[in-house]
């Protein structure tokens, strides 16, 4: 008897709903191996877009040259200046919204928003980036423009289109010491200026001012194409006064024969 019960044991009987539970679990393994259903396939299809997120989007990746290369934020002796304006009047005349100065390592020395002292009717949002909110604790004009005048005075200023933003500010800066992108020779195509944006493109390969314009970014990117070229540029500077005072020197030699000849012809 015992040798039959070795030869024939008896299965152990499994719990009814185990059984149920394994038979299951097969019937749902067996479609995922052979299906040719995309939907089937969901959960890897999305794990695989998650690792490829990364090549997908290199620009992500790649450092803002505008970033600044230093955490100084001391006043130098180069600053860049840009500000951003809001219409009043009639809507057709410029005022002050906004200015930012950053210094020669692109840090923000000063940001502020600021009250006109006429009544402002366009923002001019989709361009200045101002909003109502912006100006509601904005500072007054003149405290602003006080402040901007101590900050750049005796130092080289950077920016585009100076004329404009010393203009709205109500400032004069010695020409001298400016440095307009607008302006500068190189930058030039045919005699013509080209705007701030196309010189970022180009020059820094950076896009700015696609849409509502950030004073900031616009002051950044002056001061770095101001950076990238100041050794020929401050060179081109001394060459230029060096010229003047030349023409000085000789119109001041040709005034005394003249005034002889005055004299004799008066005689």
């Amino acid at each position: 008897m015992s040798s039959e019960r070795k030869k024939n044991p008896k299965h152990f009987q499994l719990n009814p709903n185990w059984a149920q539970l394994q038979q299951k679990l097969k019937s749902f393994a067996k479609p995922s191996r052979h299906s040719k259903n995309p939907q089937s396939e969901t959960p890897n299809s999305i794990l695989g877009k998650r690792k490829e997120r990364p090549n997908s989007e290199p620009d992500d990746a790649k450092p803002n040259p505008l970033m600044p290369t230093y955490d100084d934020s001391s006043v130098t002796d180069v600053l860049a200046m840009d500000c951003e304006m809001v219409g009043v009047g009639q809507g057709n005349k410029s005022a002050l919204g906004r200015v930012t100065v950053v210094n020669k390592w692109r840090n923000v020395i000063y940001d502020e928003f600021v009250r006109p002292v006429e009544h402002v009717v366009d923002f001019r949002t989709h361009i200045s980036g101002i909003r109502p909110r912006d100006l509601r604790k904005a500072k007054d004009f003149r405290v602003v423009q006080k402040k901007v005048a101590e900050l750049i005075k005796g130092r080289i200023l950077v920016g585009h289109a100076l004329h404009n933003d010393l203009k709205a500010l109500l400032l004069m800066h010695p020409k001298k010491d400016l440095r307009d992108t607008s302006e500068y020779q190189p930058f030039l195509k045919e005699g013509r200026r080209k705007a701030l944006r196309h010189l970022a493109a180009e020059v820094l390969g950076v896009e700015i001012q696609n849409g509502e314009h950030c004073p900031v970014d616009d002051a950044r990117a002056a001061m770095l194409l101001y950076s990238k070229n100041r050794k020929e540029w401050e060179r081109s500077v001394k060459d230029q006064l060096r010229l003047k005072e030349k023409q000085k020197k000789r119109k001041q030699r040709k005034k005394p024969k003249a005034d002889i000849n005055h004299s004799l012809i008066a005689s």
